[in-house]
């Protein structure tokens, strides 16, 4: 009947009592099934998304790596020497305890520097007969191979274990809501391979860029293996640029050069002054420039520490020009709008130096950043 309880609530009325029997099955078995089995059906989806992300992960690890040993071969290192760098790709870095700080600092750096020399040397004496920018090429694309192959490490320990135990939905909800933007930071480490091979600037060396232009045909110094100082002149202020040691594929020590200056022939120095490129917000344009207060730079902070520490001991003011970019333009081949950010970034900070450097006066500007293919 077209008025009975069952028609309106399921606009069917059952001939029979075997079509009630089966149109109560169809109803109510699949609703039973999701609120028993729901949230384990829900976990193997995610599973399901997550192992597609896993997937472009270990692409992306595995293509590193072939690129790296592509061009070790087109350098002429075959045979063993690829086998000692695959096996550094694998390579761990202990960090020293913290549960007293005081002093980790000094650890951290001793740790890295131990590292660093390592590394280094065993590059050396596998390319002995390779120049200084296709070894650092090497450094670089050995530093990006490993960052991949421990994020693809990472992610799918954590996908096996959500695997094991499929009801703990929660962690495979986290992995799988921040697995996009992991997965775009690799494809953007592994973009960075070509502009290393064929040693095209980065994004992240607009900073070495910009004070580039103030040591053309000026004499420089080499504070360090890494590291290169050069005095100018910016509207009668005496002002030293400290920048990696280029073309090839530095980050040098800015630190280390900053004390050197300011322990020497620039201790009377009345500011310093950092350009960095800075990962820009959503909705914000790539090559904007900003003035800030601080240390601008990156990197697991020992560098960060030692600049401000000096800094404070010193009471120098710390100010920052920044070049707003996004992580994929960062480490990938420079891009138009970032090149043409170089002039307005050296306006910025002619104008910091004009408004905090009294005339007579001396200043220390530092161009931080990945300076490969970036002149000296």
């Amino acid at each position: 009947m077209s008025g009975s309880p069952f028609n309106l609530l399921f606009g069917y009325t059952p001939n029979s009592p075997i079509q009630f029997v089966i149109y109560m099955i169809i109803i109510w078995v699949p609703y039973i099934i999701l609120i028993v089995y729901g949230q384990r059906l829900q976990s193997y989806a995610i599973i399901a998304d997550i192992n597609r992300y896993l997937v472009k992960l270990k692409y992306d690890a595995d293509q590193s790596r072939s690129n790296l040993m592509s061009y070790l071969q087109r350098k002429g290192v075959s045979g063993d020497g690829q086998k000692v760098i695959e096996s550094m790709i694998e390579m761990q870095t202990i960090f020293p305890v913290n549960l007293d700080p005081v002093g980790i600092v000094k650890k951290m750096e001793h740790i890295l520097r131990v590292q660093d020399e390592t590394v280094k040397y065993r590059i050396k004496e596998i390319m002995k007969n390779a120049n200084e920018i296709e070894k650092t090429a090497v450094l670089n694309m050995l530093e990006i191979a490993s960052a991949l192959d421990y994020v693809y490490k990472v992610v799918r320990h954590f996908y096996l274990i959500g695997k094991k135990f499929p009801d703990n939905i929660y962690l495979l909800a986290q992995l799988q809501m921040i697995l996009p933007s992991i997965v775009k930071q690799a494809d953007a480490y592994l973009s960075a391979m070509n502009a290393l091979e064929k040693s095209l600037p980065l994004g992240d060396a607009i900073g070495p860029m910009v004070v580039a232009e103030w040591l053309r045909d000026k004499s420089k110094v080499y504070l360090d293996e890494e590291t290169v100082f050069g005095e100018t002149t910016i509207n009668n202020r005496r002002v030293a640029i400290i920048k990696a040691k280029g073309p090839m594929a530095n980050v040098g020590n800015p630190d280390k050069a900053l004390q050197l200056l300011l322990d020497g022939p620039f201790k009377d120095a009345s500011a310093i002054v950092m350009i960095d490129a800075a990962l820009k917000l959503e909705g914000e344009q790539s090559g904007d420039v900003a003035i800030g207060i601080g240390a601008a730079i990156g990197g697991i902070g020992t560098e960060k520490f030692n600049i401000e520490k000096i800094a404070a001991e010193k009471k120098i003011p710390l100010y920052a020009v920044i070049i707003k970019e996004s992580l994929f333009e960062a480490i990938a081949v420079m891009t138009r709008d970032i090149a043409e950010a170089a002039k307005k970034a050296r306006e910025a900070v002619t104008d910091v130096i004009n408004k905090n450097v009294p005339e007579g006066g001396s200043a220390i500007i530092i161009g931080v950043g990945n300076t490969l293919g970036v002149a000296q």
